[in-house]
This record gives structure tokens, sequence and C-alpha cells, in this order.
């Protein structure tokens, strides 16, 4: 029997299928071992030696893998065919050699690119041994990524209280994110003007023509500064005529992109599916094991010779043989460092077309269009364009000259099945299609367009460009681009707003942190040369404790220099790097570090508890406290007033002034002013999308007036109550807490609609302070084989998937919208194993249980007492399966 080691039962299934009855495929569930969590797995001092643990949910999957070794006359490890893949088969074989499981049997190492019968059975023809330079590559990367995080991540919690971690790669990510913010900040917009003429020729047909000159001089898109100028130019245009002076029409052909990479697939399914590169890659890992794509972490973009000529016949089917190039295409990456070694992501057989797929699920279908697509796009012909410019004369005194600028496809080429999306809109008047005309034709003016326009700033980033900024600086590789955009998120630095990176002001902290004390370690050239090494590591030309070696000595005495580095000292090199985004510039023109409170006082930035936030350098006499930026989520705080309070009018019943005012912990609400007898007056958060600076009197007395009463409850007489607690807007009665849809439904819930909600959430079995039964937010279907809907819902911790008594969590990467049937059954069946399902006895069953408990109790104790060590043994594996 020949023992099979993949990563997935996924892959483990489908390789089956192809191999006979002469091999067994076991799964390892992806890395069987890693670093623990803690200081020590990597040590410096012993050439970095490094100390792994199993994981614990692995245990059980090695013992029965080493178990089947045992009797086995080969082992073969096919997982993956990159440096995680060598990686996952050098920990199977080491675990497996301590376990005493190989003696003398032969270990083969096979891959295979793509999931197919053909690929599999041709790899375990050509079976090598395990990449020594691709495992020492693996193992450079882990030991740095592990010695930066568990040595730098402790400067930053002592320095930086708020900070959660540092990481090799996920801090550059991160300085790219607020660097773009910081871009945005301190953009200053510029005005300018445009002119634009509409024209009609002798054959009645009308175009636009866009100004270009005027009195001798080049006018390009910024040249025309104000209205002036701008109504100068009208002026000329109106005093003459228009005359075509020249017309050029010149051929232009237009290649098709190359197949895709990991970077442009996550780039493309954003831009085009909507995807994130997370559920990207998850579908497309799904389309791999079921053997429909090539492997999906790769930067090569070659693509292997039968696939170029399968897909050279299969254009010409479906397109005709003038679709189809006298040779075919053959592309090079132009990302730095990039690593050729895999094919590009493509389909495994070019001629199923994804209208024969019918049975994948949507998102797969999808996506496998769109490599599809872009397979056979890129060995198609080249589309075959005119390009027509016209210029005109036109003006009196001042001369004015114009330009039109259009395209004609004499040829589609490739652009009959595919365009690649852009990131950002573009000026598109080649696209225009011009009418037809000849050079000394005279125009009609039908219209002047005098516009003004002023520039923006440069985007931020989504997922897709930083992933494309961070291949174009050679930062991170296929394998790491998803894992650090989710790090980044579960740290809470940034946050992903309309498909937009934000970053969060612990972000920003850390980010203005490490450019003052650790400035080396988040350039982008050195990170860029860092990963260089690792891939002439993978290659064979360094060793990779080298490497560490040079990277440790310098790394170490950067620490160390801050053992002594005074919080007094972060704090002002903070102030100073984020000045522009804590301490903006007011209208006025006055310090913008000057208290607004006491006006004596420097703000600063404080470190507290719960992070930073910025306070008066003349505490304690003076209180002045707010929040790191001045324009949150709850909008501009920037609108309150030199002392950061906006009166909104007095209280009819008390004659006390009502303010929003804003805070270290956001902006607030507050009823008079403190006193001797009342020294906290009375407050109220402002929930979350109400503006401090468009609240109203009557809007603030009612959160004033919170929690209401609702009215008394029909069956216990007692009262109901409604408020905004910690978990959003509830209703309460009698130690029972049930969630409302909305903040607004506070103010006008009425006693029916509360006892309805207190019902449901009592009937699922929640009381105290728990949350009220979340709505769905999506209903996939009946479950296939135990019947009752599957719905994805947003709890406390975040959605999950619900079916019956068992919830299961969904991946932080997995967006509730794109959870698909199968997806669910997977979270539900493996929380069903873990023992998800705990139904608890009914009221009617109770008096029963209680009864036979002290039977139950003296019964167990005996058959413990009777029970083999063997059967104790057996308990927990029974349990967990």
């Amino acid at each position: 029997m020949n023992i099979v080691i993949v990563e997935s039962p996924a892959k483990a299934k489908t390789i089956n299928k192809y191999l006979g009855s002469d091999y067994e495929v076991f799964a390892s569930y992806g890395h069987v071992r890693d670093l623990p969590s803690k200081n020590g797995s990597v040590d410096p001092d012993e050439d970095f030696a490094m100390s792994w643990a199993v994981d614990g949910k692995s245990s059980k999957r090695l013992a029965d893998i080493a178990k089947a070794v045992k009797g086995a006359d080969r082992l073969i490890l096919a997982t993956d065919p990159d440096r995680e893949g060598e990686a996952i088969s050098w920990h199977m074989l080491e675990v497996l050699r301590a376990k005493k499981a190989l003696t003398d049997k032969p270990v083969q190492r096979v891959v295979f690119n793509a999931i197919t019968r053909d690929a599999v059975l041709d790899a375990m023809k050509h079976p090598r041994e395990i990449d020594a330079d691709l495992v020492d590559a693996y193992l450079a990367r882990r030991a740095l990524d592990y010695l930066v995080g568990f040595t730098l991540s402790p400067v930053l919690w002592r320095k930086l209280p708020g900070a959660r971690s540092a990481g090799r790669v996920q801090s550059v990510a991160l300085r790219l994110v607020c660097d773009r913010e910081n871009e945005i900040e301190i953009f200053v917009p510029r005005e300018y003007w445009s002119v634009a003429v509409t024209l009609e020729t002798v054959a009645n047909a009308q175009f636009v023509a866009r100004v270009v000159n005027f009195d001798g001089k080049r006018i390009t898109r910024l040249d025309i500064p104000d209205e002036t100028m701008a109504r100068r130019v009208e002026t000329a245009l109106k005093a003459g005529d228009y005359r075509i002076a020249s017309i050029e029409a010149k051929p232009v052909r237009r290649n098709p992109p190359p197949p895709f990479t990991t970077s442009t697939l996550q780039q493309e399914a954003s831009r085009k599916l909507g995807f994130s590169s997370a559920r990207t890659m998850q579908v497309a890992q799904r389309l791999y094991e079921d053997g429909r794509i090539t492997y999906m972490r790769t930067d090569g973009v070659d693509v292997a010779p039968e696939a170029l000529a399968a897909t050279r016949a299969t254009i010409g089917k479906d397109f005709g043989p003038r679709y189809v190039p006298e040779q075919a295409r053959h592309y090079k990456v132009k990302a730095k460092n990039a690593q050729e070694a895999h094919e590009a992501i493509r389909p495994t057989d070019p001629s199923t077309s994804p209208a024969s797929l019918r049975s994948l699920e949507a998102d797969q279908a999808r996506l496998y269009e769109l490599i599809w697509k872009r397979l056979l796009a890129s060995q198609m012909a080249a589309a075959e364009i005119e390009r027509t410019t016209v210029e005109i004369e036109a003006g009196g005194g001042d001369k004015v000259g114009l330009r039109a600028t259009g395209q004609v496809i004499r040829f589609d080429g490739f652009l009959t099945l595919y365009q690649e999306g852009r990131d950002e809109e573009s000026d598109e008047d080649d696209a225009n299609r011009l009418p037809p005309m000849t050079e000394g034709e005279n125009l009609t003016e039908r219209g002047i367009a005098v516009d003004q326009h002023f520039t923006e700033p440069p985007p931020r980033y989504t997922e897709a460009t930083l992933i494309k900024k961070m291949e174009e600086l050679g930062i991170g590789r296929p394998s790491t681009y998803t894992s650090t955009l989710s790090v980044l998120r579960d740290r809470d630095y940034v946050r992903l707003e309309k498909r937009q990176l934000i970053p969060e002001d612990k972000g920003r902290l850390v980010t203005a942190f490490l450019s003052s004390f650790f400035k080396r370690y988040v350039e982008y050239d050195f990170t860029a040369e860092l990963e260089e090494k690792l891939d002439k590591i993978s290659n064979g030309d360094i060793a990779w404790k080298d490497v560490l070696r040079e990277f440790w000595n310098q790394f170490s005495a950067d620490v160390g220099d801050t053992k002594d580095l005074r919080v007094s000292e972060v704090l002002e090199a903070l102030n100073e790097l984020l000045a522009p985004h804590v301490f903006p510039k007011p209208a006025d023109g006055g310090d913008p570090r000057q208290c607004p409170s006491c006006a004596t006082g420097k703000l600063s930035l404080k470190l507290g508890k719960f992070g930073a936030f910025i306070g008066c350098s003349n505490y304690p006499e003076c209180r002045f406290t707010r929040q790191l930026a001045t324009n949150g989520e709850n909008g501009d705080s920037a609108e309150l007033g030199a002392d950061g309070v906006r009166e909104l009018g007095q209280d009819p019943e008390t004659g006390l002034a009502v303010t929003v005012r804003t805070g270290r912990f956001g902006p607030y609400l507050q009823l008079g002013e403190p006193t001797e007898e009342e020294k906290k007056p009375k407050r109220a958060s402002l929930p979350k999308g109400w503006s401090p600076a468009t609240i109203e009197l009557e809007q603030a007395l009612s959160l004033l007036a919170l929690p209401r009463e609702v009215g008394l409850h029909p069956e216990t007489n007692t009262v109901i109550t409604a408020g905004i607690g910690r978990y959003g807007p509830f209703v309460l009665h009698d130690g029972t807490y049930a969630n409302l849809d909305s903040v607004d439904e506070v103010f006008s819930v009425g006693l029916n609609r509360a006892v309805s909600v207190l019902a449901e959430k009592r009937a699922g079995g929640g009381r105290g302070r728990g949350r009220a039964t979340p709505k769905a937010l999506k209903t996939l279907g009946d479950h296939p084989t135990a019947g009752g809907a599957i719905t994805v819902r947003d709890g406390k911790y975040g959605p999950y998937v619900n079916h019956g008594k068992i919830n299961a969590t969904l991946p932080k990467d997995v967006p509730p919208e794109e959870v698909t049937m199968n997806v669910a059954l997977e979270l539900l069946a493996a929380k069903a194993k873990k023992g998800g399902a705990k139904p608890k006895a009914t009221k009617a069953k109770t008096t029963k249980a209680k009864t036979t408990k002290a039977k139950t109790a003296t019964k167990a104790k005996a058959t413990k007492a009777k029970a083999k060590p063997k059967a104790d043994a057996a308990e927990p594996a029974a349990k967990s399966s």
C-alpha cells in the first residue's frame, strides 16, 4: 500500500478518484506544526534553533497517518507545488520520523500544477526528493517574521499602549495605506477651467472639441486657472469661424493582457466581481481542488505548450481563424522579484467553456469564466484600432486651437471576448466616434461649455490596488497578500468602507512610531531587498542562516537603542509626524495646538489605558480632551467651536444649557455644567452616524431623556423601557434585553412591538443582558439531508451560519453576503463535529430529569468503576467524532 499525503480533504477526495486501490490518500489539513506563540521559539543564541509544536487539532490526524505509514510500502508527499507546500511536506516528514513511523520506507515528493487525472498520474511517474532550498527559504521567512513580531511588538506595548502588534510585511503594507491617507489630508485642491465646443459638420453631424491652444500658447488640462481667462477664451471663440486644419488617422494595435497571476486575479476579481482578495482565493482554491484550474498561488505568466495548443484550437473553433495569431504569445512578468517557476492561473482544459460547467456554484462559475476568458484573450489576435486626431482653427484676433480625438475599431480581436478593468476612471475621449469630415471644411458652433473643476487627491487604496502596489514594490509574495490584509483588519489597524482601505488612528500611531524609531524596517526598498534574499535562498544562491545573522545583528541593536526611550519622547515624535492629522490648521490661522478650553495650555497626544487621545498640557487644572482625529465617523467635530463645545439651546424643564462636545471617547451631549452638588452632569454619547455638527435640540433632549418608558407588560404589569446600550438599541423587561433594529426605533417603539421582540428573545432562550435573536441576513435554503432552513445571521461576536441549534461562526475573511450553501454546510458540519449542537432540556422534561438525576449518577459511578482503561481512552475520540 502507498500512502499519499496532501493538504486538504477536498484535494484528497479528488486525487483518490485518479489513483488505484494500491493508494490511500490522507489530508494533513494544512500545516501540522508551527512556532509556539511565546518567546524562545526562535533562539538567535543557538544559531537560530527553532522549536516547533504540533497543532492540538492535528494530533489525532497525525497519529492516524503515522499508523497507516507504519504498515505501508511507500510514502508519497503530494502537497502544493510552492514554498508553503514544500514546508508542509517537510513538517510531515519530521513528525513521522519523530514517531518512528518510517523506518526504511522510501519517501518521495511529487508535485502537480493541476489536479487532473493526467497531471496526477504523470507526477507519480516523476517523483523527487524534498527541495531543501525551498524549505530553507520557508524557514528563513518564518524565523524573520517571528523575530520581528516577538521582538518589536513588546516595544510597541510598552511605549505605545493600545497597539496590537508589528510585523515584517504587515507594517510596510500599513505604511502604504497611512502614507496615502496623509497625501489625501494635506492635498490642496487646485482650481482649473475647461472650454469645450460642440461643432457641426456640413453633413449636420455633431462632435465635441476641446481648446488646446490660445494666444499662441499651448493649453493643457490645468492651464486655464480661473474664470477670467476661461471667459477670454470663450469670447475669442465666439468672434471667429471654425475650420478643420488637419486630420490624422493613425492605425494602432492593442495587444491582450497576459493570463492571470495571483495578484492580477485578485485585482480583476475585485473590479469585475466585487470579491475581496480572501474570497477570490477561497473560490480559486475550490476550483483548483476540483481540478478546474491550475495552482492559484503564482506570479508566473507562462502556459504549458499543450495548454497553448488547446487554447489556440478553442479560439479557432469558437471565433474563427482570423482571431488566432500566427504564433502563440509568450509573456514575461514585469513585477519586481517575480518568480516564474509555475504556470499562470488557467483552466486545466481550455476547451471547457463556462457554459458547459453547470454544476459549479455561482461564485465558482463567475471566477472560472473570468479565468477562462483571460486565458483565451491572452492568445487571441491584437485589436486593430484607427485613432483619429482632428485639429481645428477658430477665433478672430486671438487665435484659438481646438482638438477632437476619437477611435474606430477596425478589427476587435481579443476585445470581442475580454477587456481588462481599470481601478481609476480616466478621460475616454479616444473612445469617441468622430463623424466623417474633410480637411479645410468649415464647421458651425452649436454651443460652448465653460466649466469649473478642481483637482482631486489620490484615491484611497482598495484591496486590489494595494496588492498591485505591493507587487510593484516587491513586498510580499502571492501566498502572503491575503493574509497580510487580513491581519491589518483583524488588528483594527485599517477598516474597509465602500471597498476602500482607511487607516484607523491605532494604525496611524503604529506607523508613525515605527517610522520615527524603526524607520529602516518600514522602508519599501529594505523590505523588497529582504524578499529578494529569500528568493535567492530558494534558488540555492545564499545560506538562510547567513541572512538571519545579518538581519538580527542590526535589528537587535536597533531594538536595544529604544530601551531608555521615554514616553514623552515618543509623544513628541508622534505629535510632529501626525500633526496634519491630529492638529489641523484652524480656519482663522491660529495655533492648531492651542487648547480651545483654557487658551494657555498646549494640546498633545496622551496615552491612556484604552489608547491615545488629545489632551491639554495644563492637566489637571484643564481637563479638555478629545479623540485623535477631528473628523471621525460621527461627523466633523471641528464644527463645534473654538473650545470644542456647541450650544444647542436650553432644556425647557430645567432651564439648563444643552451642549454637544467632543471627548476622548467621541462626541457626547451634556446637560448643564458641573456644580458643587452635581459634579458630573447628565451626559449621553452620540450614536454612530449622528453628527455633532448637525444634531438639533429636539434630538439631543430625546437622547438625554433615555431610557424611555414604553408601557406596562400585559402579562406581568411591570415596566418595559427602551434605551441605547453597549450592544445598540434595546427594550428591557424583567432582566431580559432584546435588540431593536435601529436607534430611531428607540424613540418610537410601541408596546405591541416591544412585547413581540421580547417574546422572540425569550423563545430563543435568551435572558439577562444577551442580545435578541438576530434576524436572518440571508436564507440559503433547506438542509439537503436534515431539513430545516440554513440562514446567515449577524450576532454579538460577528456573522455566523445557523441550522437549528447549531451556530457556526464565519471566518473573518468571508463576507456574509458571499456565503454559499456548500460553504455553510462545511462550517456546520465542522461545528457539529466539535459538539456544536447542545440541545437543552425543555420545561416539560425538567421534572423528569430532576427525579432521575440521583439514579443516573449512581449508575454512572458503578459503570465507571467497572470500565476498562481502553474504554476510557476511547471516550474522547468517540465524542469528537
